[in-house]
């Protein structure tokens, strides 16, 4: 029962906090409300097939979860590329106003793989989140019981995880604009 109750107000936590952080009269985040985390991979660690032979892989990377799709999925496929990873749910007004530019920078930077990572939701109102905002540009995992999004420190969404080739993740746990997101982009794969 105690689970139960530790559920609900997590999942209470998360619902109020979309939509939370403060913003500009732009619309864009305050820069005070952009925290970020970073990690490097371990040493030794094993890479997936995909990646370059002696890429390094994030622990964050290290886990499996089923597409939108229904398809399996491996994090470690990620190891050796610049990657951004998007946390969002369906159901979030941010996620929704930031799902256009998103899908414009994905499409705009094939250099970089996009993974998009739903929680809070079921498959089917995810599906329609990824068709509605024609995101079907890049893979979204179903993160419905948010493993995914704990491996990362995300408590809330939006958020981003920017991988780089050499490991390195960056952790960005507020809303971007969409320049600052190409801008980062744009760091990204020319690292």
């Amino acid at each position: 029962m105690l689970w139960k109750s530790a559920s609900v107000v997590c999942l209470l936590t998360l619902v109020v906090s979309c939509g939370s952080a403060p913003t500009s009269s732009g619309g864009s985040p305050s820069t005070t409300a952009a925290p970020t985390t970073s990690s490097t991979a371990t040493p030794g660690s094993t890479a997936s097939p995909e990646p370059a032979p002696s890429a390094p892989v994030a622990e964050q990377l290290k886990f499996t979860a089923k597409t939108v799709a229904g398809a399996d999925f491996s994090g470690e496929s990620l190891a050796g590329k610049p990657a951004v990873l998007w946390f969002w749910a369906p159901w979030c007004p941010k996620c929704q106003r930031e799902a256009p530019g998103v899908a414009a920078t994905a499409k705009d930077n094939g250099a970089v793989t996009f993974l998009g990572v739903a929680a809070l939701d079921e498959v089917p109102a995810m599906a329609k989140f990824v068709d509605r905002f024609a995101l079907g540009g890049f893979t979204h995992l179903a993160d419905k019981d948010a493993a995914v999004w704990k491996r990362f420190g995300v408590t809330a969404q939006p958020a981003y995880a920017f991988v780089g080739r050499d490991g390195k993740v960056d952790v960005v746990t507020t809303q971007l604009s969409e320049q600052q997101l190409r801008d980062r982009v744009t760091a990204l794969a020319g690292s």
